[in-house]
């Protein structure tokens, strides 16, 4: 598990900190799966269980890094960045979750900046890419607050509440240094 700027915890917020991801987390990251914003915003189904929370996160891939938003000793946020391999390895894919009750608060603008720093700054990124619902207006606007844009669309991409929904497919891309060539 990386550590953004290399320390274990950073206070970021009033009474929050970001820090990494613990196996012990488990149960507040359950929780936060199980908010139906966050239900209705990602591909999570369900239903899932406290079992195959504990069970995930005990297997989480050696090119996956995860920083969590604490308050009050709780789990209310999660940002993940997974990095792909061979030729694409300077490309990461990164994803946030805030539990329902702890949005508008700044914790997803944290974990977002918090993810890009460790992606360009620890990791070597150039290009970090993800999918967002069409319709998760907060969402696209977080992102493009970071400079990721929309570069397509994905028509019928995911069923949600018994309809197709469509994604956009949004990237930023590092602008200067090594290798870096724009179109």
């Amino acid at each position: 598990m990386a550590n953004v700027g290399g320390e274990s915890e950073a206070p970021c917020g009033p009474g929050w900190v970001l820090r990494g991801l613990e196996p012990d987390d488990y149960a507040d990251w359950h929780a936060i799966r199980l908010c139906p914003q966050v239900m209705r915003n990602t591909l999570m189904l369900p239903f899932s269980t406290l079992a195959e929370a504990r069970e995930r996160l005990a297997h989480i891939p050696q090119n996956a890094h995860v920083i969590v938003a604490e308050v009050d000793g709780h789990v209310v946020g999660q940002a993940w960045l997974e990095q792909r391999w061979g030729r694409c390895s300077h490309v990461g894919q990164p994803g946030i979750m805030v539990h329902d009750d702890y949005t508008r608060q700044g914790i997803g603008t944290a974990l977002l900046g918090a993810i890009i720093d460790l992606a360009e700054n620890w990791l070597g990124l150039w290009r970090l890419e993800l999918e967002v619902y069409t319709d998760n207006a907060a969402a696209i606007a977080l992102y493009r607050k970071f400079g990721f844009e929309v570069e397509g669309t994905k028509r019928l991409y995911a069923l949600r509440d018994g309809s197709y929904v469509d994604v956009h497919v949004m990237a930023r891309l590092r602008t200067a240094g090594p290798g870096a060539t724009s179109a």
